[in-house]
């Protein structure tokens, strides 16, 4: 169960490549991705800070939560830290399963855990020069 907490770009065809298994019916995958607006502001950039020992022992929890509850064959989870751009994945997860329900449902439960459980602070870089650190869990 990879997972992945990166300063740099994060690669979505490398990340879907691990999930290839060849019982998969189903992969399902999430990308978050840094938009340019939030509240009505215009967003410049975002940066994410973690509390990266504790942040990659809950996400492994979650992973094998995920496993537990899910029939599912591989699982992914890739989190940008530092600055990130506009268009760019901030969140990527990646779910493989004999059949598609357990991918979506797996993708769908470990977004919610990440945003929820995870030590993860966004702080949002706004066009008039003030910034804002912005719940994670919306």
């Amino acid at each position: 169960m990879p997972i992945q907490f990166d300063r740099d770009p994060l690669d979505p065809d490398t990340l879907r490549r691990s999930l290839i298994h060849r019982t998969a019916g189903g992969i399902a995958i999430f990308e978050g991705r840094v938009r340019n607006r939030h509240n009505g502001k215009s967003v410049l950039f975002l940066e994410y800070e973690a509390y990266e020992t504790l942040a990659v022992a809950e996400m492994d929890s979650i992973l094998w939560e995920a496993r537990d509850q899910y029939d599912i064959l591989e699982i992914v989870c890739a989190h940008r830290i530092g600055r990130v751009e506009i268009g760019e994945v901030a969140v990527w997860i990646g779910v493989s399963a004999v059949h598609r329900i357990p991918a979506f449902c797996a993708c769908a439960f470990v977004i919610d855990a990440v945003k929820h459980r995870l030590p993860i602070w966004k702080k949002e870089l706004y066009e008039d020069g003030e910034t804002a650190w912005i719940a994670c869990h919306d």
